[in-house]
């Protein structure tokens, strides 16, 4: 049988405050990333249409940023995007992120051919979540 001889710890026990510091530092850093992106996203002069029922969104974390201009031109941050493009951003965008949630933000004098056409690519991407863009009365 072998016994074992219990030692004293000698030394002092401390809490190890850098790598505390550093993780501050970069979820400082991610949120501050994060959020000029989804500013950037939104930059686009867009005039919103008013709606008397419209509701406040409670979570638009997780969503991708559409814009429709006046003309009906497409842009993602403050890229433009042909008809085609989007379709293929969209179908990428499900494969690569599921699942597909967008908020549209499309301008007041926008056709609203342009809003449906969206809408039925949306649809064909695997969209399941579109919110609108509107101010309320």
């Amino acid at each position: 049988m072998i016994r074992r001889e219990k030692r004293a710890f000698d030394g002092e026990v401390s809490f190890q405050m850098t790598p505390m510091i550093d993780m501050t530092f970069l979820l400082l850093i991610f949120f501050m990333v994060t959020t000029r992106m989804t500013e950037e996203s939104r930059k686009r002069e867009i005039r919103l249409p008013s709606a008397m029922s419209a509701v406040v969104p409670k979570d638009l974390k997780n969503r991708d940023t559409i814009n429709i201009d006046g003309q009906g031109e497409y842009y993602v941050g403050g890229r433009r995007y042909s008809r085609e493009e989007m379709r293929l951003y969209l179908k990428k965008r499900f494969v690569d992120f599921p699942p597909l949630r967008i908020y549209l933000r499309a301008d007041q004098d926008t056709p609203a051919r342009k809003v449906r056409e969206f809408m039925k690519m949306a649809t064909e991407a695997g969209a399941l979540d579109v919110i609108f863009g509107t101010y309320r009365k």
